[in-house]
């Protein structure tokens, strides 16, 4: 029988952020809350995306939202790579939001081909 208590996302080593479809964040596990601790943490839950980020990313959610489409980048900042995910969630089949994924890269990320 599954263990249907296991919260896989909180013990997840990356943060994950949930949005809704008007880009209110509905959820975030803990890693998420230590990245954006300076900016509220757990009280980020309830916040607009809007209001957390500027207006070319405000931009890029509106379209993500709009667009019920996905986006991957990576960015670096102080030589700290990362990959950033952003994808739809579905509940019951309908588009639900988005969710963020920011992964710590390391130093070097082999390409496989297969």
């Amino acid at each position: 029988m599954p263990n249907t208590t296991f919260n896989w996302v909180e013990h997840y080593p990356s943060a994950v952020s949930v949005c809704d479809t008007e880009g209110t964040i509905i959820a975030i596990n803990r890693p998420a809350m230590e990245l954006f601790g300076k900016y509220g943490g757990e009280n980020l839950i309830g916040a607009s995306l809007f209001t957390c980020h500027p207006e070319p990313a405000n931009e890029m959610i509106r379209t993500l939202l709009r667009e019920q489409r996905g986006n991957t980048y990576f960015t670096e900042k102080n030589g700290v790579r990362k990959l950033v995910h952003q994808t739809p969630w579905r509940k019951d089949g309908a588009f639900a939001g988005l969710t963020e994924t920011i992964i710590v890269l390391p130093e070097e990320v082999p390409t496989k081909r297969r």
